[in-house]
């Protein structure tokens, strides 16, 4: 550690300091004494600002990256797709601050609590980085008394995770939402939800899928059932949620050592977990005699029928699965869960046959999860009026990371569609002339900066970019009130009057 990074760990110990002072209310010549301390920590690093900068390390913080052009043009086409789905289900989109209070975002989402970035206080204010863009929505919806919207939010979210780069996981990433709030009869709105997840993911062609189905109040039964506590719902929720990731044998193991659970009330909650299917297991669940008597999980059941029915009518049936297993952590779930995950490909072999599974290569796991969450809004609704929410988020991070890792060809990063070229010396300021006609006509255009570049390494540069067309401007086309228009991949010429070129040139562009 260099003298600089030393003397700027001190100071943010002792800024830690004085606030602890202050929360606890010390005499006040106490935190005076601190402050001082503070001061003369500060008034020394301004004293030597760059000297410790000639070591630093250039890199960025853990969990981020950067993104060159074909990264960003990637991401854009899969953002652009993913708005488009969410508009032709009528949503409409808004935008929250990136920080919100501390207090609005604690305590909704169960065991991941710690992952939430705190912010310094600036001023009178805690502050944190939004962990999710659904705890905003609903304080947005709470706080602008606002009963029914159907909205879609892009935007990034923060989480001090353990990352993994090459799946996807970061500590900053986007998360594209889609929400519906309103009272409305049940199942319709989060039947739209899960067809929502299917059209974008098939539309985005990241590979085979299912979405994984569950219902917090049929879980909540099934722990009744079992013997849970009611005051351990949430906690051991939070451990079945980690069985798309971790054994059975080691969740249970969790169960008992950690969180206190009795053995053989983990091997009764062990028989529900691993069942999935379709109508068959509502079927199975409705007629067990441990089941009939709690309310939530007949509610559950229920609402479970019911959702297949209408998924089934969406002509989804093969794409969904009811599963057990599916528990997802977060506290503020109160209904309808689901969550969908890729299934494994086996690698390509030399040979290009299929080949064995390497656990590392497999997938990214979870690519989109989302369900109800009913009792939200009243958390942030002056007179504690309920708007029920149901809502689904797509880990665009991880469905880029799969993208990007199978793209094979070259992506164009601009949208260039014509290219003005020169034959020859002395033609720049022509040149500027027929670019300035074609950007007043909404042709994306350019041309080279250099007064006098080489025919042949302009035509070059529009074969390397991916541009359509190039026009060619020379001293005797020119006399004769044309130019030529280039196809560059056929490399077809014709000749085109100068002032039809731009109409010529959106013909073809088909604009």
């Amino acid at each position: 550690m260099t003298d600089r990074e030393s003397l700027l760990a001190s100071i943010t110990a002792q800024g830690d300091v004085v606030r602890q002072l202050k929360a606890a209310k010390a005499e006040k010549s106490k935190i005076d004494e601190e402050v001082a301390k503070l001061l003369a920590l500060k008034a020394k690093i301004q004293d030597e600002p760059e000297r410790g900068n000639k070591n630093i390390t250039l890199k960025t913080p853990k969990g981020t990256r950067d993104y060159g052009p074909e990264a960003m043009a990637l991401r854009q086409n899969i953002l652009e797709r993913v708005a488009t789905v969410f508009k032709k289900h009528g949503a409409e989109t808004i935008d929250t601050p990136v920080f919100e209070l501390k207090e609005v975002l604690t305590g909704k989402y169960g065991e991941d609590s710690k992952l939430i970035y705190d912010l310094k206080d600036q001023g009178g204010e805690i502050l944190a980085l939004r962990y999710d863009l659904t705890v905003p929505f609903a304080r947005f919806v709470g706080m602008g008394n606002v009963f029914n919207i159907r909205r879609y939010h892009i935007a990034k979210v923060y989480r001090r995770d353990n990352p993994a780069m090459t799946r996807g996981r970061y500590r900053e990433f986007y998360q594209c939402d889609f929400d519906i709030a309103g009272t409305y009869d049940p199942m319709l709105p989060d039947a739209e939800c899960v067809k929502v997840v299917t059209e974008i993911l098939t539309e985005l062609d990241i590979g085979e899928f299912v979405v994984k189905l569950n219902h917090r109040k049929l879980l909540d039964g099934m722990f009744e059932a079992c013997g849970v506590a009611e005051d351990k719902f949430r906690t051991i929720c939070s451990s079945v949620d980690k069985l798309d990731k971790t054994p059975w044998e080691e969740v249970r193991k969790e169960m008992i050592d950690e969180k206190g659970l009795d053995g053989e009330i983990a091997d009764r909650i062990g028989e529900y977990v691993r069942l999935n299917g379709g109508v068959e297991l509502v079927d199975k669940l409705a007629a067990d005699e441990k089941l009939k008597n709690i309310k939530s999980a007949i509610e559950g059941i229920k609402d479970m029928r019911l959702l297949l029915q209408y998924c089934e009518i969406f002509g989804l049936k093969d794409k969904i699965v009811f599963d057990l297993s599916l528990a997802r952590g977060l506290d503020y779930y109160t209904g309808v869960i689901y969550e969908a995950v890729l299934k494994a490909e086996p690698l390509p072999l030399e040979n290009g046959k299929k080949g064995k599974h390497k656990e590392e290569d497999v997938s990214v796991g979870s690519v989109a999860g989302g369900g109800r969450y009913d009792n939200l809004v009243g958390m942030f609704n002056p007179k504690r009026k309920q708007v029920p929410c149901v809502g689904v988020s797509i880990g665009v991070e991880r469905i880029f990371s799969i993208l990007e890792a199978k793209s094979q060809q070259k992506i164009r990063t601009t949208e260039i569609q014509v290219y003005v070229a020169s034959a020859h010396k002395g033609l720049h300021l022509k040149r500027m002339e027929v670019l300035n006609k074609l950007w007043d006509a909404g042709i994306k255009a350019e041309h080279p900066y250099k007064e006098n570049p080489k025919l042949l390494a302009q035509l070059q540069y529009c074969e390397e970019n991916q541009i359509p067309y190039a026009v060619v401007l020379g001293d005797g086309e020119l006399s004769r009130g044309v130019v030529k228009l280039r196809e560059i991949s056929t490399r077809k010429e014709d000749e085109v009057p100068v002032e039809t070129l731009a109409e010529e040139i959106r013909r073809r562009l088909k604009v």
